[in-house]
């Protein structure tokens, strides 16, 4: 950088004044302008800001207390309503934008409710909804109060977990807390808002907060595409795409991964859908190999295409401990001991179902190994692999299996059958 000029000092001689020495008045201007630019220099510089400073006061935690995990990663806690007695199953999941009361819990614990005019979107179809207006929620060493609950029909849910979901919590609860999901000890801890120092070792996301996290990502198989996805801790799978996004992005490879035909459960019922694999999803610094995913036609637009492609379940959310700091729209993830868990990519065709007590078959996928086993829609199952407890979760579970052989014993009306199920494979 050129070095500044400065006038030329004349001096009147040896015999001249005493002050011969003195600078130029033009020279000392200068010099005066350039110390106030260097001051206001430094002021603005950020290591010089004033030392008081407001922050916010250190998080505090609240309570702790445990969860269980549902086939999918889906998280359940037992919580009670209002002054009823009973504890109820309640699962937590980002992708609520309130919190929710099952219709048949309502009828049975005699709750009233009030139709309100305002409209619910899910998998399977929009509806009005009805209200339970300003309730308490007692969770364990904490109590949330001033809660309205809208209601839903999770018959479906009941049926697909094998107990009775009474409830969901979302928005209206993470919105008060910054709640941390522990995968390791299987606890959830609650803290108040304020400031908080994250554990070392993970990844800070800052997603888009339009109500629910939205979550940018890089999803990659025959193209490489960078997309938004809701952050979905309420679904029990990796991957939920649109048709629409797979499509106009010329994502996969169908060739490699012919998708298969399966069904899915949510939000109003069930859904046909295709399964399948991508390549590589990548989110934040973390990448994840031939993942399982699900495309579905989203005529009623669940997943907000063009705007996002899809949501990121918690099948593959609970490989980190996640911390939800909602208030300063972040979201911490810290590899767990599940990180390197391998996917599921088991695949029967077999929809299994608790109804009134029992093990039920309610969809046989054509083409399927279900239905290549010759099973029927109404089958009553009474054994897999000689494991009687009639247990969905257990027998889901001992169905992920991939190319082995599983015996199981229906009941039907002319009698018991013994068939033979070879676990297929998408991957």
């Amino acid at each position: 950088m050129a070095q500044p000029s400065y006038p030329t000092i004349q001096r009147p001689g040896p015999a001249g004044p005493a002050d011969n020495r003195r600078p130029a008045p033009g020279w000392v201007k200068g010099k005066i302008r350039a110390l106030w630019l260097l001051l206001a220099c430094l002021a603005a510089s950020p290591l010089l800001q004033a030392q008081e400073e407001f922050i916010p006061p250190p998080s505090q935690m609240i309570t702790s207390f445990p969860f269980r995990m549902l086939t999918g990663g889906i998280i359940i806690t037992r919580a009670r309503v209002a002054n009823y007695p009973d504890s109820m199953n309640f699962i937590f999941d980002t992708g609520s934008g309130g919190i929710s009361l099952d219709s048949m819990t309502c009828v049975h614990y005699q709750i009233p409710s009030e139709l309100s005019d305002k409209t619910i979107r899910g998998i399977a179809g929009i509806r009005r909804v009805r209200f339970v207006y300003n309730q308490t929620l007692h969770l364990p060493g904490l109590n949330v109060d001033s809660l309205n609950f809208h209601v839903n029909d999770y018959d479906i849910l009941t049926s697909v977990y094998g107990e009775k979901i009474d409830g969901i919590i979302g928005l209206s609860f993470f919105s008060r807390y910054i709640v941390k999901f522990d995968f390791d000890s299987m606890r959830v801890m609650v803290f108040s808002k304020g400031s908080l120092k994250y554990p070392k070792g993970g990844f800070l996301l800052h997603p888009i907060f339009a109500g629910l996290p939205i979550q940018s990502a890089h999803i990659r198989d025959r193209a490489n595409v960078l997309a938004r996805f809701y952050f979905d801790t309420g679904a029990g799978l990796c991957l939920l795409l649109s048709s629409d996004f797979v499509s106009d992005s010329n994502l996969l490879n169908t060739k490699k991964h012919k998708p298969v035909l399966t069904q899915a459960e949510g939000l109003g019922g069930k859904a046909e859908m295709k399964l399948t694999t991508v390549k590589e999803f990548r989110l934040g610094p973390y990448h994840f190999h031939n993942v399982p995913a699900y495309i579905f036609d989203d005529e009623n637009n669940v997943t907000s295409y063009p705007s996002l492609g899809g949501l990121i379940g918690n099948d593959l959310l609970r490989r980190f401990n996640i911390i939800l700091n909602y208030d300063r729209r972040e979201i911490h993830l810290s590899p767990n001991s599940h990180f390197r868990d391998l996917f599921d990519y088991s695949y029967t065709g077999l929809g299994i179902y608790w109804v009134d007590g029992q093990v039920v078959v309610g969809d046989v996928m054509r083409e399927s190994p279900a239905e290549n086993a010759g099973f029927q829609v109404g089958d009553i199952i009474m054994a897999v692999n000689n494991n009687f407890t009639k247990n969905v979760q257990v027998y889901k579970n001992m169905l992920q299996a991939p190319n082995e052989k599983i015996k199981v014993i229906v009941s039907r009306k002319a009698g018991l059958v013994q068939l033979v199920l070879r676990v297929g494979s998408i991957f």
